[in-house]
Formats: C-alpha cells, structure tokens, sequence
C-alpha cells in the first residue's frame, strides 16, 4: 500500500459516537462505501478489512456488525458466509428465519414443521386446522375410522 492510498483513504473517514469509521467519500445508493484504487473501483469496507485484518477467505463475504453499510472500521466488520450475513440482518427473510413458533404460536420443530416448495417454512397444526375448516364449508364430514 503506497502512503498516497492510505492518506486518501483516512481523509475520508470520520468517527462517530457509536464508534464507526463513517466514510465521507462516495456512497452507493444502497448505502455501501466506494473508493477507486489504481483506477479500479471497490468497496471502502472490503478494503479496509483486507488493509487491516488480512484477506477474506475464499466463499465469505463481509458483514457489518454495526448494520451501517457506510462504516470502514476493521474492528466493526466480520467475515462471515453470505447466509450468516443475511441471518444477522434485518430484513424480511431474517426475520422470518429467526421464528421459533408460526403466527398462532405453534413451535417450529421437527414434528410440526414442513417446507413449502418456495422453501418457506409452514405449520402442519395449521394446514390441519385450514383443511378442517375447508373440509366444514364444504359439507364434507370426515367418515370414523
């Protein structure tokens, strides 16, 4: 690293008060950090963890643990795989993920839980009670066994 990089590099960044190392330079619309190095585009954040940590490690991708894409700080990024980083996150799908019990409260374990063909996991006591219920409007009663 010549001392030109790493003085632009700095000249960039400022600390907060939640300890990130905000970057100053060019933001993403997503909100990630840019910064041109050698006339090559990349990300302030991947720079700074290869800069300060080391390389990261074939497969893995860097996750912010301070959930601000615009944060450079080494000490606030972690190399983790892609699904960690989605299951740390904050969106739809990690929520979802995260669930222990469906909507009614029914435990997602083993013996009550099935995949949907979207992958989605899905409540065996309440496909049964929806049957049920299908099953009433209908007219259709269940003949004893």
């Amino acid at each position: 690293m010549s001392a030109d990089w790493t003085d632009r590099f700095l000249a960039r960044v400022v600390d907060t008060p939640a300890g990130c190392w905000q970057w100053t330079g060019y933001l993403m619309p997503n909100g990630y950090a840019r910064i041109s190095i050698a006339g090559e585009r990349q990300y302030a954040h991947r720079v700074a963890y290869e800069a300060m940590v080391g390389p990261i490690p074939e497969g893995l991708v860097i996750d912010h643990l301070c959930r601000n894409r615009g944060c450079v700080n080494p000490d606030h990024l972690d190399a983790v795989t892609q699904r960690t980083n989605v299951l740390r996150g904050e969106s739809h799908a990690a929520a979802r993920a995260r669930q222990t019990a469906c909507i009614r409260g029914h435990a997602f374990d083993r013996a009550n839980t099935y995949r949907a063909g979207n992958g989605t996991r899905k409540c065996r006591k309440c496909r049964a009670a929806a049957r049920e219920r299908a099953r009433r409007r209908q007219g259709v009663t269940r003949v004893p066994a």
